[in-house]
Parts: structure tokens; sequence; C-alpha cells
């Protein structure tokens, strides 16, 4: 990482952030791989309710104008900050992604299941969040 990418992964409520966003400035934010091609864009953000941490951000891959899109669930873990691009950036490529376990807008899945958690923290090569202060 350069010294303009922050790994959001380190950055946990214990710690504190060099900056703070809001949730909604994030929606919508473009998504990058390290070779600057564009992933996808963050549809939402899925956060424990107990902790206050992000666990998910949601992210949208392929379609146009909505139709035919894929919706995956990327470890907020996963993911860094390259504030010099303003952007999200995820350590993936576009044929890798494709095969990443994905849901469509009308079908999500209980992200709540452990099977569910440990089969996507294992697809990007994250720790397990649930149970984890």
């Amino acid at each position: 990482m350069n010294d303009q990418t922050i790994n959001i992964g380190a950055l946990t409520p214990a710690k504190p952030s060099p900056t703070l966003v809001s949730a909604s400035t994030l929606s919508n934010d473009d998504v990058y791989n390290r070779q600057g091609e564009k992933l996808g864009s963050i549809k939402d953000l899925m956060m424990d309710i107990q902790s206050g941490r992000v666990c998910y951000a949601v992210l949208s891959f392929g379609g146009f104008l909505s139709l035919g899109e894929k919706l995956f669930a990327v470890p907020w873990s996963a993911l860094a900050v390259d504030t010099e691009n303003q952007r999200l950036l995820l350590d993936t490529n576009e044929v890798r992604l494709k095969d990443a376990p994905g849901f469509d807008k009308d079908n999500w899945p209980n992200m709540a299941d452990p099977f569910w958690e440990e089969n996507i923290q294992s697809f990007y090569g994250t720790d397990v969040y649930m149970g984890k202060p």
C-alpha cells in the first residue's frame, strides 16, 4: 500500500481513524482493483448493531442501469481506501469476482448464518467476524 492508501480492516472503533466519513458518502462509491480496473460500486453497508462495526460492503457488479447486476457482500476488512483517487480498493480481478458468492437485489442471503459468513470470509481471505468483539 502507498502512503495514500488506508487499510479499512485496521480501522476499528477502538483505534482512532485518520478520517471519518458518513455511510451515505460511501454509497455509490466506485471500487477498483490495484490494477486500476473498475469492479463495481458500493450499494450498501451492513453493520453489526451490537458492536457498531461495519461487517460488509455490498458491491454491485455488472448489468446496465441496475438490470442484470449481481451483488456481493465483501468483508469490510478486504477493502482499502485510496485517498489520493477517492475510491475503494479490492484486491481481486473481474474474473475472480464473477466467481464470488453473490446474490440478486431481490434475494439477499441470511448474513447472520455462520456457514454463509465462513464461505464469504474464506473466498476473500479475511478473518471470520461473527461473535468477535
